[in-house]
């Protein structure tokens, strides 16, 4: 009984510090230096975050082209996997300067203008003639939910631009 209760402890102990590590993330050590910079300009961060997820979609495409075939399943759900990590961190940015009341308008134009992008990346790669079912089905899901955030997030993004929109309409008009 003793021996049982050692070997579990010692198991736990040993898978103890795993338990508390971070998956890798996305984002270099340079871009983490830019996007703190920049934490207080709106403006600046989010256009950030839109060229570090224009960079992680043209990365996958570069990786995807590089790789052998066997691997190139795994290279498109690891390059996914960075482009929906660095995008849902643009959402909630967006989502953060949009509570603080921040003046988004100019910027939401740069941010709508990439959802297009993107999704027309996406959707380019989810209809790649070359990927085989193997491969597909490595990163389907992966890609499935891509595609399902940024069409959620582009919805989201437009009523927050016409509701800043409208919102600048009245303000203008009181102070008439």
């Amino acid at each position: 009984m003793k021996k049982c209760l050692y070997l579990l402890l010692s198991g736990l102990l040993l898978s103890g510090p795993s338990l508390g590590q971070r998956r890798y993330d996305p984002l270099s050590s340079a871009e983490v230096d830019q996007l703190r910079d920049a934490a207080q300009d709106a403006d600046m961060r989010l256009k950030l975050y839109v060229t570090f997820a224009r960079a992680r979609l043209d990365a996958l495409d570069k990786a995807r082209a590089g790789a052998k075939p066997e691997d190139r399943g795994q290279v498109t759900h690891d390059g996914l996997q960075d482009f929906l990590d660095v995008y849902d961190e643009l959402d909630d940015n967006v989502d953060t300067y949009a509570d603080r009341k921040a003046d988004l308008r100019k910027v939401l134009k740069v941010v709508l203008d990439a959802d297009t992008e993107f999704d027309a990346k996406l959707r380019a790669l989810k209809q790649s003639a070359s990927a085989t079912p193997a491969e597909m089905k490595q990163y389907d899901f992966l890609l499935a939910s891509a595609l399902d955030t940024v069409d959620s997030s582009t919805e989201d993004h437009r009523q927050l631009l016409s509701e800043q929109e409208e919102a600048a309409k009245h303000k203008k008009g009181s102070k008439s």
